[in-house]
């Protein structure tokens, strides 16, 4: 391996980096906020590029029926509720507020698919109707079940991948898509030549961190999640919903998804299934911060990102493997060094 070698499987690993960043920021907000392990947030990533595809094409994305199929059954879920509580006269305002924002949404985005819209109106539809997939995801497999083991959210968790997974494969097919590049700009850097895909990458997730920062540190609703992860049931004594801190959480992990999705889809191919192994890998930048840290997390994302990139170079046909082999000492370090408490009840 010579020094440009090097310097190119450097610069692929920062790319990388930074998406594996935004992926872990959102795995350790899901798993604080609602104590769920959220296997399918790499499904967000794949349904963030698939519709930018699909909408490119002139047609409309699966997203806007599966937005509308969730919205109507977390509608009947909603009045089923209401009912068997005895207050059933809330329940005609409490179906409105469910349907109505992922109705419109849906709506817009059918009209305006067709028309062939530019690039930047193109990914505000998808950002809508990715982000508003996530409080329907909350609301119908995970609100339902919210006080029960970590283990139960678990394997509903590995259910809604399943799902999700599915229903890619037939609202998109099998094969692969890329989108259109933001920036077309090729930046000579010594022996580097720097895409402006890649400038776009490292600038949306150093800007996204940067607002996630000033949103828990600064706003009232962040200030809100982070009392919710800290301590659900003090949270609650305050007067804080659990219940609509997830819904909360949920749609910043679907943006986040979703913006991940459409900053990757010109760089590599995304198939109905490729946001397994991309959430996977965020999913282990995230253990490295112990599903609490946000700096470890993201310093654990960029050992991520080098791990695979090098390894592709010596061991392209087990990267993966690697890469996941390295939360094994991880995970036992963190066993080691951590004090066990009694889940909260």
């Amino acid at each position: 391996m010579d020094s440009t070698i090097f310097l190119l499987l450097a610069q692929d690993a920062l790319t990388n980096g930074a998406i594996y960043i935004l992926l872990a920021l959102a795995t350790i907000l899901i798993f604080g906020v609602t104590r769920i392990i959220f296997i399918p947030q790499g499904e967000f990533v794949a349904f963030g590029a698939l519709t930018l595809a699909t909408l490119q094409m002139g047609e409309v994305p699966g997203t806007v029926w599966l937005v509308v199929a969730l919205a109507v059954v977390a509608a009947i879920m909603e009045a089923y509720r209401l009912l068997r509580m005895g207050v059933s006269r809330e329940i005609p305002a409490a179906v409105a507020r469910t349907l109505a924002p992922p109705l419109v949404v849906s709506g817009i985005a059918y009209v305006c698919a067709p028309l062939n819209l530019n690039l930047g109106w193109q990914v505000l539809l998808t950002v809508m109707l990715v982000t508003t997939l996530g409080p329907l995801v909350y609301r119908v497999a995970f609100r339902p079940i919210a006080d029960t083991s970590v283990l139960n959210l678990l394997i509903a968790a590995v259910a809604v991948h399943f799902a999700l997974v599915g229903l890619a494969l037939l609202f998109f097919g099998a094969e692969g898509f890329r989108t259109p590049a933001f920036s077309e700009a090729q930046i000579p850097l010594g022996v580097l030549t720097v895409s402006g895909q890649s400038i776009w990458v490292y600038v949306m997730s150093i800007a996204f961190i940067g607002l996630l920062a000033y949103f828990f540190g600064r706003t009232m609703y962040g200030k809100a999640l982070r009392a919710v992860a800290f301590n659900r049931n003090g949270a609650r004594l305050v007067g804080i919903s659990p219940s609509l801190a997830g819904t909360l959480a949920f749609a910043l992990a679907a943006l986040i998804g979703c913006l991940s999705g459409i900053l990757i889809g010109p760089i590599t191919t995304i198939y109905y299934d490729s946001g397994f192994l991309i959430g996977l890998k965020g999913f282990a930048s995230a253990i490295v911060g112990g599903l609490a840290s946000y700096p470890m997390a993201a310093g654990g994302a960029l050992l991520v990102g080098i791990t695979e990139s090098y390894s592709s170079f010596w061991l392209s046909a087990y990267k993966d493997v690697v890469v996941f082999t390295l939360i094994i000492p991880v995970l036992l370090w963190l066993s080691l060094r951590s004090v066990h408490f009694e889940e909260e009840e």
